[in-house]
């Protein structure tokens, strides 16, 4: 049992270090995020991540716990990212803009950089309700689907630190805009009504555009929304003809300065 007892002595030991070259590691993490604001360096860096990971591999080739260290550098990293986000988002990231804009892809792009939890308020429904976004306004009519809206704001009120989809009737009403401004900041993000129509001709989860489906309509729906859009943003991003890693870092880098 001494020898035991020995081992685990030396664990502890261990562990001790590792706390302390861990808390050093994040001290780090301070500075780089420090350096990057002073800079005007892009916060998100997923390349870097990459090469870092290639390099841990080489380091680690032949080590009989390849596997087990890689997994702890990874958990590691993950954690660092969650930290990076916590300290730069202490809200929640609401995305609005009109159907197709591009929400649902950079939340879900977000989610994965920054290590957060992503969300789209129209699934949220569709969980609650049992059915399609479809069956709602055929079954109860639009009307009851936005008081779902408000309703799916409400429950999350108390939740920090998450990406939210929104669907895009969800800013027309002023107490959910009350409640999305409450828990987060706004981005809006924008496209021409020739690419919103390219991205959704082909949908048919789109209620307000069964039978019409045409830039013409989608440019009349979107002019009808465009000033209340622009009026509660926090921030503005246009989407055409751009990369989703490059639309993500102008979230970030434009929230990040507010």
């Amino acid at each position: 049992m001494d020898n035991i007892e020995k081992v685990r002595a030396k664990i502890s030991m261990y562990d001790d270090e590792i706390i302390k070259i861990l808390s050093k590691r994040m001290d780090c993490i301070d500075e780089i995020m420090e350096y990057k604001k002073e800079k005007g360096m892009p916060i998100l860096q997923p390349e870097y991540e990459g090469k870092k990971e290639i390099a841990l591999c080489k380091k680690l080739k032949d080590n009989k716990y390849e596997d087990e260290i890689m997994n702890i550098f990874r958990y590691i990293v993950k954690n660092a990212k969650k930290y990076q986000a916590k300290n730069l988002f202490p809200y929640n990231i609401m995305l609005i803009g009109f159907m197709g804009s591009g929400k649902t892809t950079i939340a879900k792009y977000l989610s994965h950089i920054l290590e957060m939890q992503d969300l789209e308020t129209d699934e949220f429904i569709v969980k609650r309700e049992d059915m399609t976004i479809n069956e709602i306004f055929q079954r109860k009519g639009e009307e009851y689907f936005r008081k779902c809206e408000n309703n799916a704001l409400r429950e999350l009120e108390t939740r920090k630190g998450i990406i939210i989809s929104c669907g895009g009737g969800m800013p027309m009403k002023d107490e959910n805009v009350e409640l999305m401004k409450k828990n987060g900041k706004i981005v809006l993000l924008t496209a021409s009504p020739e690419t919103i129509y390219d991205r959704v001709k082909y949908s048919n989860e789109r209620p307000l555009l069964n039978g019409n489906m045409s830039v013409e309509y989608i440019k009349d729906l979107m002019e009808k929304r465009k000033d209340r859009y622009e009026s509660i943003a926090d921030i503005i991003i246009d989407t055409d003809n751009k990369p989703i890693h490059v639309i993500a870092e102008e979230v970030v880098s434009k929230l990040a300065t507010l």
